[in-house]
């Protein structure tokens, strides 16, 4: 196919601030819902009791490390997909695009092993409370083990989105995270006939609403997204394009599994002290992705319009596009610390809070939020890094800001036997990773600058 048949994607004309709006403001849009239904999945759990919502927050570094695999593998078939398209080269655009569909039913099928023979283990050697651990088992087993349908809908929704389909995708996510806050409180309270199946109920509330999503976006894909062509012989294994996928994604997956890491140890640093401190942490996280999920969905938007104009070396619509989503992150942010500044206590009563989680949670999430205007920042320099081919940058500050920094700061605060002092690490970790980013975000854009002036 030569380049004169091929008609200019609209990444490469559009103005840039009408551009990441429409390819942005539908992926943030998308995560709002989809922090809504996790935030609504643990509301529902936490009625159930403190030792219920425990064993979901515990989950969540297992969780976590699904997501990082689903979503550090469609990162780089994303970014190396779109690049493709920009430079006119269709047919490694087609094969970026079947190569990831395998990978990640490669993934689904790993961490559907892990789910089914390895989550009471997981459980066990966290704590000895009895209903934790089964409440947690059931949980587990079920949202690892049928995870064909989140790493689907992360492929096929990214596909939608590396095309400039991004209203599409959301509509997915849309149809999704319905389906979840629907079957929620019927599968976990019993209503309309249904048994009462508790915490299993909402993880099989989960993976319905994700196998639907799934289904919906392989059909947009096949019907309408004319810019990749799907074909079940090119769903294959190929060195080259996994190494190219891997080598954006890779990064992305460390970082994301570093935060499983993360979220593990800490929960060991805090149930020292009491299991409600596991229960407000698990609380943060989930509150956190109700500011967090809108920045990632901006940066979704970000990714394929940087690197599209990356390929088709349009240096000026870059740096616009870079801009401007770094603006708009921080202004998201400023909302997200006035929250957990001003109304801390209402937030955590969402969960149902014991009177000791309230006491510990009020002043936590205070503390916690100062770190968030940073955090704009470094988020969106990372995925620039990530877009533009150096993910090394990203991964060098993720594995500094949470495992060489916050881990150890929240350590050496817990020796005080204060626990008031261990989310001080948050902040301090965050003035690390600004430092970082600022630094790997001027070096990234001054080679890439180089690049595009060849």
């Amino acid at each position: 196919m030569s380049k004169e048949n091929i008609s200019e994607n609209k990444m490469g004309i559009k103005p840039v601030g009408g551009l990441l709006a429409s390819m942005a403001i539908p992926m943030m849009i998308s995560m709002l819902v989809q922090a809504l239904y996790n935030v609504v999945d643990s509301v529902y759990v936490s009625r159930l009791g403190e030792d219920a919502f425990n064993a979901v927050s515990l989950a969540f570094p297992l969780q976590n490390l699904m997501i990082a695999f689903g979503g550090g593998t469609t990162v780089g078939m994303n970014a190396l997909l779109s690049r493709y398209l920009g430079a006119k080269r269709q047919k490694d655009a087609d094969r970026v695009a079947n190569t990831g569909i395998f990978l990640s039913l490669c993934c689904a099928a790993l961490f559907s092993i892990i789910g089914i023979f390895g989550a009471r283990l997981f459980f066990s050697v966290q704590t000895d409370v009895s209903d934790i651990v089964e409440y947690g088992t059931d949980y587990v087993t079920v949202c690892l083990g049928l995870s064909v349908g989140i790493f689907s809908q992360f492929c096929f929704e990214r596909l939608l989105q590396s095309t400039g389909r991004t209203t599409m995708s959301m509509a997915t996510q849309l149809i999704g995270a319905l389906i979840n806050i629907v079957l929620d409180p019927i599968l976990i309270f019993g209503y309309f006939g249904f048994p009462k199946m508790g915490v299993l109920g909402a993880a099989i509330a989960t993976v319905t609403g994700q196998i639907v999503a799934a289904i919906v976006a392989i059909i947009l894909n096949l019907k309408v997204n004319h810019d990749i062509h799907i074909s079940p012989r090119l769903i294959r294994f190929n060195k080259e394009t996994v190494i190219g996928i891997y080598k954006i994604g890779l990064p992305s997956i460390i970082m994301q599994s570093i935060g499983s890491v993360m979220t593990f140890c800490m929960n060991q640093i805090l149930i020292a002290f009491t299991t409600a401190a596991t229960a407000v942490f698990g609380a943060y996280f989930k509150l956190q992705s109700f500011i967090f999920m809108p920045i990632f969905g901006l940066n979704n938007g970000m990714v394929p319009i940087i690197a599209y104009n990356f390929g088709a070396k349009k240096s000026d619509r870059v740096k616009r596009t870079i801009k401007l989503t770094i603006i708009t992150a921080m202004c998201i942010m400023s909302v997200g610390m006035a929250l957990f500044e001003f109304i801390p206590a209402t937030l955590l009563g969402f969960f149902n809070p014991s009177k000791e989680a309230l006491e510990i949670g009020v002043p936590a999430l205070r503390i916690i939020g100062t770190h968030y205007l940073l955090a704009g920042f470094c988020i969106i320099a990372g995925s620039v890094c990530q877009a533009i081919g150096n993910p090394l940058h990203s991964l060098i500050v993720s594995v500094c800001r949470q495992l060489f920094v916050l881990l150890p700061v929240a350590w050496l605060l817990s020796l005080t036997g204060k626990l008031m002092l261990i989310w001080i690490a948050f902040p301090v970790a965050e003035i690390v990773s600004l430092i970082l980013s600022s630094i790997f975000l001027r070096k990234t854009l001054k080679t890439a600058d180089s690049i595009m002036k060849e």
